[in-house]
């Protein structure tokens, strides 16, 4: 929208009031010299009467100005050879009454009322002024009187005109108030246009005030009247009482608003709300009240209301307001202009142009600055607002920057920058439900020397080594079959995500990677590498945990836990990988069930041992039995592998391995009983030997039971002692002392150091049944067996061979010199007295085994 332009408006009011005043002096009316005659407002005389009373005095001015009175003001004045073609003028519309007599040698010729009590189109001359065209005679002498009567202020602006230089000069005078009036409407519209868009109220309040002004104006110039209302001259003079006060209280509001004076200064604002209120009293009271005295208190209130309006403007920009030079400006032009026309409706100062038109000048003038002010305002609010919202913007980006960066720091681990735990779930969790028939595999790295290596290094040398251990794993990932990219970025395509410092995560295609098991195998050993930093070889004994969907879980917070617990479990700390297993779960459900009801078990004596025995193969006698854990009485069958997982798991393996013990000492005496010498075989858990009383306990129940010394063996698995070589070893030379012979179990299935096995006090090795299974059928298998035994006899060991369940594979071993063999072609594992039973069944066994 485009701002009027007020120094225009202003100068075209400037050419006309030039113009004006150019035609006011070449066309000048005659004011005649007048007597008059004031009588009571009730007196009641004739025209004929007061022509002839001895109380007419001189008007001292030209014109006729009494202020504020009710009183009847008679005028009286004389012409000579008049002009056939004369009109008298008033010039002030605002006169309840006014009659005009003509006498031409003391006899009444011309009579005329008419006052704006009186309907509109009752005057002599439709025109918003006060007009009577003379019926006069060339050379006659009349006298002309007039009176005057009206409630508000009493002046009579009277005039002779020539008739047509009066309607030249009325047109003048016309485009004059069409300019004032057309320059304040251009002003209102632009301001309430401004308004409707921005809703501001200072642009309403200043449109209110502008309008009460040109109301005001068009009243006392009498358009309002003529214009809209001439039938209703009720109205007359009810609106010029009311719209003085009204337009003070607008212009108030705006002030406050404009100047922002609650906020700058709170004094003054509750001065002006106190002048407000008065002026809205006195609208009020005009409504209803008497009109003389409303207009006398609306006049008496406006002119203090006005100048305080005027000071405050230079206080204010005395404390910097930038727009209260404007403001000083207007309202000083306004206040000098309303106070002279106030000053001359009061009487006090005579008619002029000046003092006619001051009201008009100064509301002009202050419409036309303050529109100005506005305009200004109005750019540096735009401005203020472009720049808030350039603010705005920027700060805005950079929220939205930090927003990015929180939301990237959110989604990736800081150090490394590949995916976090969050966004890894969030992946996975896409992937499941978009591919809901699709086998994946969760599989997780944990660092397990990653301690070791930061308190030998320090954490900088730590971050360093991740680094690059991120960039080796996030290789080995993308050459695996069937691995899922989890980001990808300009630098690189993500397949690792990064949960602690320890921890590692990918996903793979369950089905296409187990289809390339060579390549699997490949990644395995790639990944155990050590990493080079500063000429060291720094190793991570990385171990792997493996959870598969759907068969272990339908959402990655359950696939990830299980595949922490697979990570976890023994079997991926004896081979560095480990697939999840419900049975192998101590974390499910079932498993704490399990840990409950095996802790109930043993305290209540529920379990049971089973003897498998074991065959001499050179003198075919059974001179031992290995003692297998059974849960008598359960539902659901578990496992002895199942059993001593839970136990490990849950802290039980200690009452347990000790229960076991003494029932194996037990089973013992019976078979001393029974005449048998035969040995019983014990299975013990890596955990028993980390327990600092668990040879001390030994030894004591061999104290106990010094017949049993040499006749309970202990075995141990290769790989569980190599999880703490060094206490492991300690314990078992402790029990080799106590008299315990050791057994090496599950020999060859794992990946033990045979330096690290001669030093261990044992006297057996058994061959584990993964060698034994197929040894008739695989001629790789009987060159591995062959060599075992062998080796085995070499360095002092008795060999037992696990798993047999043939008479060939029997004989096969007795030819390759093995000694002692157990397995199903003998027998199952059996209770006590039905082993005892299945050696009655066996003479040749039982009577060698019982002599």
């Amino acid at each position: 929208m485009k701002l009027p332009n007020s120094a225009q408006c202003l100068a075209i009011l400037l050419l006309m009031l030039a113009t004006s005043s150019s035609a006011f002096a070449a066309k000048a009316p005659y004011i005649p010299e007048m007597d008059y005659v004031r009588l009571a407002p009730d007196a009641e005389v004739t025209a004929s009467g007061i022509l002839e009373t001895g109380r007419w005095q001189r008007l001292p001015e030209k014109t006729a100005n009494f202020g504020y009175t009710q009183d009847q003001i008679w005028l009286r004045f004389t012409v000579s050879t008049p002009a056939s073609t004369q009109l008298v003028e008033i010039s002030y519309p605002a006169l309840d009454h006014i009659d005009l007599y003509v006498f031409e040698n003391g006899e009444l010729i011309q009579q005329e009322s008419t006052g704006d009590q009186n309907l509109f189109a009752e005057r002599a001359v439709q025109h918003p002024l006060f007009l009577f065209p003379l019926q006069l005679q060339a050379e006659g002498h009349y006298t002309i009187l007039v009176r005057a009567q009206t409630q508000g202020a009493m002046q009579i602006p009277l005039k002779l005109w020539d008739r047509q230089q009066y309607f030249e000069h009325a047109s003048i005078e016309t485009q004059l108030h069409a300019g004032y009036y057309g320059i304040l409407l251009t002003v209102i519209c632009f301001n309430l246009f401004v308004f409707l868009a921005l809703r501001e109220p200072v642009y309403l309040l200043y449109v209110l005030s502008t309008l009460g002004y040109l109301i005001l104006i068009a009243s006392l110039n009498g358009s309002t009247y003529q214009l809209l209302w001439p039938r209703s001259p009720d109205i007359q003079s009810v609106a010029m009482a009311v719209v003085v006060p009204l337009a003070v209280a607008f212009s108030c509001m705006f002030s406050a608003v404009f100047l922002r004076l609650k906020q700058s200064s709170p004094f003054l604002n509750r001065i002006l709300m106190l002048v407000i209120g008065v002026n809205l009293g006195l609208a009020a009271y005009s409504l209803f009240g008497d009109y003389s005295t409303a207009i006398r208190l609306d006049v008496a209130f406006a002119i203090p209301s006005c100048l305080f309006l005027t000071i405050l403007g230079p206080i204010q920009w005395y404390k910097g307001n930038p727009q209260a030079s404007y403001y000083t400006l207007a309202w000083g032009a306004l206040t000098l202009g309303s106070a002279i026309t106030g000053a001359n409706k009061m009487g006090f100062i005579p008619n002029s142009f000046l003092t006619a038109y001051g009201m008009q000048i100064g509301s002009v003038l202050e419409a036309l600055l303050l529109n100005l002010a506005l305009a200004s305002r109005l750019y540096h609010e735009r401005q203020d607002k472009l720049t808030a919202r350039d603010a705005e913007i920027k700060a805005l980006e950079a929220r939205r920057s930090a927003e990015l960066k929180l939301m990237d720091q959110a989604l990736h681990y800081p150090l490394t920058g590949l995916p976090n735990r969050s966004s890894f779930e969030m992946l996975l969790n896409e992937l499941i439900h978009s591919n809901p028939g699709k086998r994946y595999g969760v599989v997780l790295l944990h660092l397990n020397n990653l301690d070791p290596v930061t308190k030998t290094l320090g954490h900088r040398n730590t971050d360093a080594i991740l680094m690059r251990a991120s960039k080796h794993f996030n290789a080995v990932a993308r050459d695996v079959p069937g691995a899922q990219i989890l980001e990808t970025n300009s630098n690189a395509n993500f397949y690792l995500a990064h949960f602690d410092p320890q921890t590692f995560a990918c996903i793979v295609d369950a089905n296409q990677t187990a289809a390339t098991q060579r390549k699997l195998i490949q990644s395995l050993d790639e990944i155990r590498w050590p990493i080079e930093f500063l000429g060291m070889e720094v190793p991570l004994e990385p171990r792997i945990g493996i959870a598969v969907h759907p068969e272990n879980g339908n959402d990655a917070n359950t696939l990830i836990r299980r595949a922490a617990i697979a990570e976890g479990s023994g079997r991926a700390i004896e081979r560095g990988l480990a697939f999840y297993k419900p049975s192998r779960d101590s974390y499910s459900a079932d498993r704490l069930t399990l840990v409950s009801e095996l802790r109930h078990a043993i305290d209540n004596d529920e379990l049971a041992l089973h003897l498998q025995p074991k065959l001499a193969l050179k003198t075919r006698e059974i001179i031992g039995f290995e003692a297998l854990l059974r849960w008598r009485g359960r539902e659901q069958s578990v496992f002895a592998d199942e059993i001593i997982a839970v136990a490990e798991q849950s802290g039980l393996i200690k009452p347990l391995t000790r229960w076991v013990i003494s029932e194996a000492l037990k089973m013992r005496g019976r078979l001393v009983d029974l005449g048998s010498a035969a040995s019983i075989a014990v299975n013990i858990s890596p955990n028993n030997l980390r327990e600092p009383d668990f040879a001390l306990f030994v030894r004591q129940q061999m104290e106990n039971n010094p017949s049993h010394l040499g006749a309970i063996i202990f075995e141990v698995t290769e790989t569980s002692m190599m999880q703490d070589p060094a206490n492991s070893l300690k314990a078992l030379n402790s029990l080799n002392k106590a008299g315990i012979p050791l057994s090496i179990d599950d020999f060859g299935s794992g990946y033990s150091s045979l330096s690290y096995i001669k030093q261990l006090p044992a006297s057996e090795i058994k061959i584990d049944r993964s060698l034994i299974t197929d040894l008739s059928d695989r001629k790789e298998d009987r060159v591995i067996v062959q060599t075992t035994i062998s080796m085995c006899h070499n360095l002092g060991y008795t060999v037992v061979a696990e798993g047999v369940e043939d008479e060939a594979t029997l004989n096969l071993l007795a030819e390759m010199g093995c000694d002692q063999v157990q397995g199903y072609f003998l027998t199952r594992p059996l209770p006590f007295d039905k082993m005892v039973e299945w050696l009655a069944d066996q003479p040749c066994r039982s009577r060698i085994s019982a002599s």
